[in-house]
């Protein structure tokens, strides 16, 4: 049984979704657009998708059908490279969306995804989107900043990567995992296996272990299991300042 959406029945729809308006991602680009959404009738055609951990929603080459928007949970986006390798292009939590590298022009999904924990996302299809795209100004408007703004991310992530050793690369990882789901108990909240600290850094495995190695030696990091701990945030952010860390957020 799924251990998720801790959201009442109040805040819930007659058909059981749960409310739009009742939603606390406020980053979400559907919950800011909620006024203009009023009477279209475009809220009404959302449907919830409940993922097991470990479960595949996406299937990298699957037709486009649509948009998922992350309600609550968190997700690995991937996409297989040369030789059969997994790349992962980024992580996902609560209000953010997955898929739209595929929707528009395309249609097939470029990437796969993947639930790292029991999720609950709300999904869209590719017509009603594309609809609400051209009835909603305001919204269309919002889209395009958002991917805007992913172009920007990745351009630079792709430009810094090319110039950072490896070491390098496994910090501005950490410190990518630490901005973006923050510290539980002293760990970083997304407990990641060494080979997926691989495949977001672009190295190898045994990269990330002989780096992981040297930063707990050095007294930067600790660790327990999968869980990885920063002790100086200050110090890995200073390895890597050159690099502009803080654009891949």
């Amino acid at each position: 049984m799924l251990t998720v959406a801790p959201y009442t029945k109040s805040k819930r729809t007659s058909s059981g979704k749960i409310s739009c308006g009742a939603c606390e991602n406020t980053k979400c680009l559907v919950k800011k657009n909620l006024k203009v959404f009023e009477t279209s009738g475009f809220l009404e055609q959302k449907n919830e998708i409940f993922c097991k951990k470990g479960q595949q929603f996406i299937i990298e080459g699957a037709p486009v059908n649509g948009l998922f928007f992350t309600l609550q949970g968190k997700v690995k986006v991937f996409r297989t490279g040369i030789n059969g390798k997994e790349q992962i292009v980024r992580f996902a939590k609560d209000g953010e969306i997955i898929g739209h590298r595929g929707f528009g022009t395309e249609e097939y999904y470029s990437i796969g995804a993947i639930a790292l924990e029991d999720t609950v996302l709300c999904y869209f299809s590719k017509d009603a989107l594309q609809k609400a795209l051209r009835e909603n100004p305001e919204f269309t408007y919002d889209m395009m900043l958002f991917y805007a703004n992913e172009l920007n991310r990745s351009e630079s992530k792709v430009k810094s990567l090319s110039q950072m050793t490896v070491r390098e690369r496994v910090v501005d990882t950490l410190l990518y995992i630490n901005r973006k789901f923050g510290d539980l108990n002293g760990f970083l909240n997304l407990p990641l296996s060494r080979k997926e600290y691989a495949d977001y850094a672009g190295t190898s495995e045994e990269q990330v272990i002989r780096v992981f190695s040297a930063l707990k030696k050095e007294g930067l990091i600790v660790a327990s299991g999968k869980k990885i701990g920063i002790t100086d945030i200050a110090l890995l952010k200073k390895e890597i300042s050159e690099h502009n860390f803080f654009l891949d957020s």
